[in-house]
């Protein structure tokens, strides 16, 4: 393979892709901006313990996904698998806790070394937005709320479906976590490889494997449901009373998981058919264990990312730029740059064409979208004037240069 082809998994965003992926991050910042989240930008790498501790030693991200190099002063360090550790770290290093409550959100890079599949990258983009400080349920309302507001304003409302369980708390989850293990024991010869690593160390992660035979063992397990304290129970009702309350339907999931400790109370996924196999879009949860694993203070959370590579495809109509005003000099270059100089100075989107007969500039201009050409020929130029075409009604006026900028802010 040429070595100047991209690399598996990466992919090039040319203009017109890159502009569906601006659409969806813009209007991911806007949404989560109305809601009052202010945005935060955390390091493409952090040392590899960020991730380690926060992803658990046992994860397939940590196992088998992470891009992990020693750098030249023997310090381990790893791209960013996902935002929220990052967001975290920051948190305690930066000793925002007498800033709390906390509403961050991000957007960017994030670097998986898994089976690349549709919209599905090594090199992808996340959206995302960390809540903390409140251990309120209706904080969780909220958060699930943001997330639907962002998809329903995408266009996506019709095509996703969002799942929602409980995942309890603390005493919940010891009480469930016996009853897994106790059920799933005598299937452990039958468990794949990955799973019987797991029963015993971290059993939830069982309920979510992708191995067929491990989801027909699965099928047949104890509903975290019948293990919740009433806390827990009331907890849920209080967030799925929200929803209801707020008009956002859902469906409860009972095998929807997050297999580590930290991890409590509310678990969701908005979820689609529309790219094929069922695929989540948007995940997220509560964590209000995570910070105090990592050595902050304790501190309750929640939050969620999406996939804009997955977004974007989804997006069936992105709204249009403003449309470009085509300079067109047909005789001294230098007075037709100098003219789109002024109109740029003046806030006005201008394609400068450089070369070519009229025929092969005025095709530019339709290329790129123009809504008017200003065609400035050497007669013009003799009165002071420029030609003013209207690519989309096909008119044309001659203006003069003094008025030109006023004439296109319509002030004029």
């Amino acid at each position: 393979m040429s070595s100047l082809q991209p690399v598996r998994g990466t992919h090039d965003l040319l203009p017109d892709e890159a502009a569906r992926h601006r659409f969806v991050e813009r209007t991911a910042f806007e949404v989560a901006r109305r809601y009052g989240y202010g945005e935060i930008v955390t390091p493409i790498f952090e040392f590899t313990e960020v991730f380690s501790r926060t992803l658990g030693e046992t994860s397939d991200v940590v196992t088998k996904e992470m891009y992990t190099f020693t750098d030249r002063s023997g310090d381990s360090l790893t791209l960013r698998p996902e935002g929220t550790a990052g967001v975290a770290r920051a948190f305690i290093s930066g000793g925002l806790a007498q800033s709390l409550p906390l509403k961050l959100f991000y957007r960017g890079p994030m670097f998986r070394h898994e089976r690349p599949q549709k919209g599905r990258l090594r090199q992808f983009n996340q959206v995302g937005l960390e809540l903390l400080g409140i251990d309120s349920p209706l904080a969780d309302v909220e958060v699930v709320a943001l997330a639907w507001r962002l998809l329903a304003t995408l266009g996506l409302g019709d095509k996703v479906q969002l799942e929602i369980n409980t995942l309890g708390d603390a005493d919940s989850r010891a009480a469930y976590r016996d009853a897994l293990i106790a059920y799933l024991t005598p299937f452990a010869d039958k468990l794949s490889e990955d799973s019987r690593a797991r029963l015993d160390k971290n059993p939830l992660r069982v309920l979510d494997s992708k191995d067929d035979g491990d989801k027909a063992i699965v099928a047949g397990a104890p509903s975290m449901a019948d293990s919740l304290s009433p806390a827990a129970r009331e907890f849920f009702a209080t967030v799925t009373g929200g929803l209801t309350a707020l008009g956002i339907p859902f469906v409860v999931n009972p095998r929807l998981v997050r297999g580590l400790d930290y991890y409590c109370h509310t678990a969701f996924e908005f979820t689609t058919t529309a790219l094929g196999a069922q695929g989540t879009v948007l995940a997220g949860g509560r964590y209000d264990g995570l910070i105090g694993q990592m050595g902050g203070p304790a501190t309750p959370g929640i939050g969620w990312a999406a996939g804009v590579e997955r977004l974007s495809m989804l997006v069936e109509t992105v709204p249009a730029v403003d449309r470009p005003v085509a300079v067109i000099p047909m005789g001294d270059l230098l007075a037709g740059l100098t003219l789109a100089e002024q109109l740029r100075a003046a806030g006005i989107t201008v394609d400068f064409g450089f070369s070519g007969n009229m025929k092969k500039r005025m095709v530019r201009a339709n290329k790129v979208g123009a809504r008017l050409a200003l065609i400035l020929g050497e007669d013009e130029m003799a009165r002071g004037a420029v030609m003013v075409r209207d690519l989309d009604a096909g008119n044309q006026e001659e203006v003069p240069l003094a008025s030109i900028v006023e004439r296109l802010l319509g002030r004029g």
